[in-house]
């Protein structure tokens, strides 16, 4: 029978499960969550340790040093090589979160015990604007109300598993980069391959077309082109329907950027557009986008 006890000892003991692998991030002046990946690298907000490339790290009374191996800025995200072993939290799968499902977010920035907020998942494959400087695609918003000592802590499913890391509040909503992103941009930085976000430099607005063009797909409209662009150069111009990129069906711009493989900076892919009724594929190089 369920009752609210019961309840309230599911969410501790999710708490509790969890817990040895939610740390505590500092560096001088500041302080944050990190999230033991495995068992020698953490991850965490960039923003939590962008100024610094050594970090202290404690977690349940331990006390060791970390190192900053590597970034995304786009994406918030940084990976820290720890000099002690971790207890790597479990993973989930954030393509399978869906609005309504119970969420924890846990945070432990001065190691002096787990903190957590709970709430419901209120947003998926969301665009949120934030100070890396570039819209993060696909982040999940939550109604849990996160403080800044929750920056770079784990977002967590009523199993324990981590679905997200947090990283901001916007509008009373939490905000968490997906936990699959952050396998992609981990595996890059590992293999040694610097994080950038593909450009290709045009405006999108999702359309809907007719029947007897969309081929069971829809597209998105090229709004606008920027000068100077990939996409100039590709021959792209506003008013052409973008169907696939490198293959894969582009309809709905707030994942555009994630059509574009991880390392398809500087390499060629074929875009298919309609236009005036008639399909082209013309072939593009995207560049690196900047970081203002």
């Amino acid at each position: 029978m369920f009752t609210l006890q019961t309840f309230s000892d599911e969410i501790e003991r999710v708490a509790v499960e969890a817990s040895p692998s939610v740390l505590s991030v500092r560096g001088p002046g500041n302080a944050g969550t990190g999230i033991a990946w495995d068992e020698r690298h953490a991850v965490t907000a960039y923003h939590v340790v962008e100024d610094y490339d050594e970090v202290d790290i404690s977690v349940e009374g331990r006390q060791f040093s970390g190192i900053v191996k590597g970034h995304d800025t786009a994406s918030d995200i940084a990976l820290i090589e720890c000099s002690e072993p971790l207890n790597p939290i479990r993973r989930g799968d954030s393509d399978r979160l869906r609005v309504g499902q119970f969420v924890l977010a846990l945070a432990n920035p001065y190691d002096g015990g787990v903190g957590a907020t709970s709430g419901i998942i209120t947003g998926v494959r969301k665009r949120v604007g934030g100070w890396w400087n570039f819209s993060l695609d696909e982040a999940i918003v939550t109604d849990a109300r996160v403080g800044p000592g929750y920056s770079g802590g784990p977002l967590v499913n009523a199993s324990g598993q981590i679905v997200g890391m947090n990283v901001a509040l916007f509008s009373s909503r939490g905000i968490a980069v997906p936990v699959n992103r952050i396998e992609r941009r981990v595996e890059g930085i590992l293999a040694g391959k610097t994080p950038g976000r593909p450009y290709l430099g045009v405006g999108l607005s999702y359309v809907r077309l007719p029947e007897s063009m969309k081929q069971g797909r829809n597209g998105l409209l090229i709004m606008s082109v920027e000068k100077g662009s990939p996409a100039e150069e590709a021959g792209l111009i506003p008013g052409d329907i973008l169907l696939t990129v490198g293959g894969r069906n582009a309809s709905r711009e707030y994942g555009f950027s994630n059509l574009l493989a991880e390392d398809a900076v500087g390499k060629e892919v074929t875009l298919g557009i309609l236009r005036g009724g008639r399909y082209l594929e013309l072939n593009a190089v995207p560049s690196q986008a900047k970081e203002e």
